[in-house]
């Protein structure tokens, strides 16, 4: 497992930031309002910055507690273009010689090759505050990255069907007589199955890594017993919370994000955080884009402990720095990934591993999603 991915390490979890955090909550607008006189004295500036982004809930989450208050505080307008991914247009612009955005969010896994191509520019944390530097730990500072925001897969399930208490982990996902009902998995992807699949069969979280052929064999054979349960294989972000609110799923896996701003608009669904498979995001700052500089000043402001606040309050997925727990609301704190409490039951994503390749020139995902698809035909 590279450095990076060490569960507990690239988000700097502790109980004393959740018991800061739970002592210092603090309303939304407040956020919204941050614009700090060192911000507007560093960041201050003209123009505008481009900046990639998913659509949808997320991006106007991030508009209203980043891209307003970050144009407020330095004068740079943000211009955001949405597209499913951004490492496609990212390599297309590359190989023609015109870069038209400035920052884009890559996965783990993609991230190598393109820092091995020269796609990104180094960060300048001389620009970030103290605060920041503090919070974010410095497996999460790359030279040409940041990690921006967490995205977990995790159980999920309606609390109606278990008035009395339903699954607290994989094996019970499995245990289809003592917690009976239809269930969900998503269908589109191996990596977050084949570890659900291990964790129910027993293996820790610390040593699912590497996914050896030997594991994903032990994990495909644990998910063909679980197979004739799955009433429907989701593809969409949206469909499991939707399906589990219809009481078409009983249980499935889903993306915790999507599950919190169910959870916090009163639908009965709960969370297990035990196994919750976590993909960092990474912020990266693009070789030749129109507005180099203004991107290093919004990516310095967004890591900032009261923006990355509301960065989680408005998308549900937090970022690494761990300070701005002192700046969210307390019973928020049990809903996100970056609780502390959960650090030692999850599972970070080595992206490094899954970047890597094989001695038949593919890489590891790719090896295990070809074994993935072949098995869903089966």
């Amino acid at each position: 497992m590279s450095d990076l991915m060490k569960p507990g390490q690239q988000f700097g979890w502790s109980r004393r930031t959740l018991l800061r955090g739970a002592a210092a909550a603090m309303t939304i607008p407040a956020i919204g309002r941050t614009t700090t006189a060192s911000a507007q004295e560093k960041l201050a500036g003209s123009g505008e910055v481009v900046v990639y982004s998913y659509g949808g809930s997320f991006t106007e989450g991030v508009r209203k507690h980043v891209y307003e208050p970050f144009t407020k505080a330095t004068g740079i307008k943000v211009v955001d273009v949405v597209a499913d991914l951004s490492e496609p247009q990212v390599k297309a612009m590359h190989q023609a010689g015109r870069i038209d955005w400035d920052v884009a969010y890559v996965r783990p896994e993609n991230y190598p090759a393109m820092h091995e191509g020269g796609m990104f520019v180094p960060i300048d944390y001389s620009l970030w505050d103290e605060e920041s530097l503090a919070g974010t730990p410095p497996r999460s500072r790359l030279k040409d990255a940041v990690a921006i925001f967490a995205v977990g897969m995790v159980l999920a399930y309606d609390q109606r069907a278990f008035p009395q208490g339903g699954p607290q982990n994989w094996a019970d996902f499995w245990n289809v007589k003592k917690f009976p009902g239809p269930r969900g998995l998503f269908g589109s992807e191996a990596t977050r199955n084949i570890v659900s699949a291990l964790l129910a069969d027993g293996v820790s979280p610390k040593d699912i890594w590497p996914l050896t052929d030997d594991k994903i064999d032990r994990a495909l054979k644990k998910l063909g017993e679980i197979k004739p349960h799955i009433t429907k294989w989701w593809t969409a972000g949206g469909e499991p919370v939707q399906l589990l609110t219809n009481r078409e799923y009983a249980m499935t896996n889903a993306y915790d994000g999507r599950l919190l701003a169910a959870i916090r608009q009163g639908v009965p669904l709960r969370i297990v955080w035990d196994g919750v498979y976590l993909r960092p995001n990474y912020a990266t700052i693009l070789k030749g884009g129109p507005n180099t500089a203004n991107a290093q000043k919004l990516i310095a402001f967004l890591n900032r402990a009261k923006i990355a606040a509301g960065w989680t309050q408005g998308t549900g997925y937090p970022g690494p720095n761990t300070n701005q727990l002192d700046h969210l609301p307390a019973d928020l704190i049990p809903l996100l990934n970056i609780n502390p409490e959960y650090a030692s039951r999850a599972v970070l994503e080595d992206g490094a591993w899954l970047a890597a390749k094989r001695p038949d020139g593919k890489t590891n995902v790719d090896h295990m999603q070809e074994r993935w698809l072949a098995w869903r035909t089966q």
